[in-house]
């Protein structure tokens, strides 16, 4: 099982390697940009035999909306960088990670319904200021949220290395006269915190939140249009339905993240990190992605200002 995970961590990083330095990713933009233009006219179809009460076009619009998801995501993107660096950063479990991501689409989804008719009651804008706040204010804000992941990976990680020097260095400090295993302190008898357990799942859960959200603050410019456009129709419902068709489209492409991420990680990480230097190994990898993150999350807030 090592060896086959160890293979296919190493076809993925050769496969990373072709979109960096080989101009991989130049092609898989083109493919994503034209398979959602080709989305787009066919919705656009959808939507007409729609509104004449074609019975099977609300299924038609799902479906095309679904796959303009999937184009979407495999474009440039936040999404998969955010899924990607965090799941190599972190042992997370595959289930866990791809719950993530899964979330944080439909969040994503339900962000772009929120703002759509939030924008339209409340302040009676138009398509023109809607994507305008998007691209101005919602994705900078998104770029923001994850390059501050990022450096919060690279903080993290550099606290484990710190430690672990100390560690190594012998100093046992307070933990030499109380033994606080499992949240109970064996010399008083008393609980001076939450136990490792509960502790993980507190930050855990604060960690999911953070991402979930820093995704979900820029919604797809593709889902407005959808929704502007159902509502002008007065087919509101059927826009907010393929809105979520076409979350899940994304979805497919960040939990193929998650997986490529976690594949890695096992598949490479976890063999290296053997012995003494596993901590120190581990931590440096965790600030690398993490900054990998910061860097690009960066790069895309200057272009987008």
């Amino acid at each position: 099982m090592r060896l086959l995970l160890l293979g296919a961590a190493l076809g993925l990083c050769a496969a990373a390697a072709w979109l960096w330095a080989f101009g991989g990713a130049d092609m898989v933009a083109a493919w994503a940009a034209a398979g959602q233009s080709q989305a787009q006219r066919a919705m656009a179809g959808a939507l007409r035999s729609l509104r004449a009460g074609d019975p099977g076009a609300l299924a038609t619009l799902c479906g095309l909306a679904f796959s303009y998801g999937v184009f979407h995501a495999a474009g440039p993107g936040h999404g998969k960088v955010l899924i990607g660096g965090y799941g190599v950063a972190r042992r997370v479990a595959l289930a866990k990670l791809s719950g993530i991501a899964i979330l944080s689409s439909l969040a994503q989804a339900a962000g772009a319904v929120l703002l759509v008719y939030g924008a339209l009651w409340l302040l009676g804008w138009g398509r023109t200021e809607m994507t305008n706040a998007a691209e101005s204010w919602f994705a900078p804000a998104s770029y923001a949220a994850i390059a501050a992941v990022g450096a919060y990976l690279v903080l993290r990680g550099a606290g484990k290395l710190w430690r672990a020097r100390r560690q190594g260095g012998g100093h046992g400090g307070d933990h030499a006269v109380h033994d606080h295993s499992g949240g109970v302190c064996t010399s008083c008898g008393h609980v001076h915190g939450p136990d490792p357990a509960a502790a993980a799942r507190v930050s855990s859960l604060r960690e999911a939140a953070a991402l979930v959200g820093a995704v979900a603050i820029r919604p797809c410019t593709g889902a407005l249009f959808l929704l502007i456009l159902t509502a002008q129709m007065g087919i509101a419902a059927a826009g907010i339905l393929a809105t979520f068709a076409m979350g899940l489209g994304t979805a497919v492409v960040t939990v193929g993240a998650a997986v490529a991420a976690v594949t890695v990680r096992e598949g490479m990480v976890a063999r290296l990190a053997q012995g003494g230097s596993a901590v120190r190994l581990l931590a440096g990898i965790e600030m690398l992605a993490g900054g990998v993150v910061a860097a690009l999350a960066l790069q895309l807030m200057l272009r987008a200002l």
